[in-house]
């Protein structure tokens, strides 16, 4: 599943890449994470970056990744790659397409595969996903929201929610269900093309009564239009949502 996802990427990133050069509309960013798990803290840092373009006339490809960072002392090692092709296409106002996505660290890979919509408005944009995950034998479902609201092109506040359960693998026969809340805000400073962003996370563990609280803060740099236009073009569909199959990704 790993090849085969792994040529999904690079055939999308092939096909792209003329368009791309062309119409491009993205960001690359980097970012400091502090994580508490119950009073245990982590520190890292995480290199993320995506870019969007249109290809065969109204259809868009985006195509994103992540490298992420963690001073935690685990078994999972200290850092988690992650990547994603989503296609897409808007249909009477809404863009809507589906994605394959990529997770590892030094123990377990993530499959993802999933649909998503996006609705952008006047002054803000609604967006959804939901995806079916597999990794270490264990299955996951992931739904999740995000709406964002701009007071002005340069400015972006935003909500979101996410629900996830797994079955089987991993923790036998028992399913372990999360939910993750999360509000942020970015910000474009005038006549530059960089942003500075934070975020908060609180991810809620029911049946192992686990709370994760996460802050994030950081600076993008942001290339093909505005905040809002990136939206509008289809380059913040993947970092909108949450990553399926995150549910241990806060262990490194």
């Amino acid at each position: 599943m790993k090849i085969a996802l792994l040529a999904t990427v690079a055939a999308a990133t092939l096909i792209a890449a003329p368009a791309f050069a062309q119409d491009a509309v993205g960001s690359a960013g980097i970012s400091y994470v502090n994580s508490d798990i119950e009073g245990f803290e982590a520190d890292g840092a995480v290199i993320d970056g995506s870019v969007a373009g249109s290809v065969f006339g109204d259809w868009t490809v985006t195509l994103d990744a992540s490298l992420k960072y963690s001073d935690a002392d685990n078994f999972m090692g200290d850092t988690t790659t992650a990547a994603a092709a989503h296609v897409s296409r808007v249909f009477n106002g809404v863009r809507v397409g589906g994605f394959a996505a990529f997770q590892s660290n030094e123990v377990y890979d993530i499959s993802s595969f999933g649909a998503e919509a996006q609705k952008t408005f006047d002054r803000a944009t609604l967006t959804g996903s939901l995806a079916y995950s597999d990794f270490l034998g264990a299955k996951a479902w992931n739904v999740g929201a995000d709406a964002a609201f701009y007071p002005m092109p340069a400015l972006r506040l935003n909500a979101a929610a996410n629900y996830e359960t797994i079955k089987d693998g991993i923790f036998g026969d028992t399913d372990i269900d999360s939910w993750t809340y999360a509000v942020g805000a970015e910000y474009r400073v005038a006549a530059t093309p960089y942003s500075v962003f934070g975020r908060y996370e609180n991810k809620s563990f029911d049946d192992l009564d686990i709370d994760v609280d996460t802050f994030k803060i950081g600076v993008r740099y942001n290339f093909g239009g505005s905040l809002q236009d990136q939206d509008r073009a289809g380059a913040n569909i993947g970092r909108a949502t949450f990553a399926p199959g995150n549910i241990l990704s806060y262990a490194n």
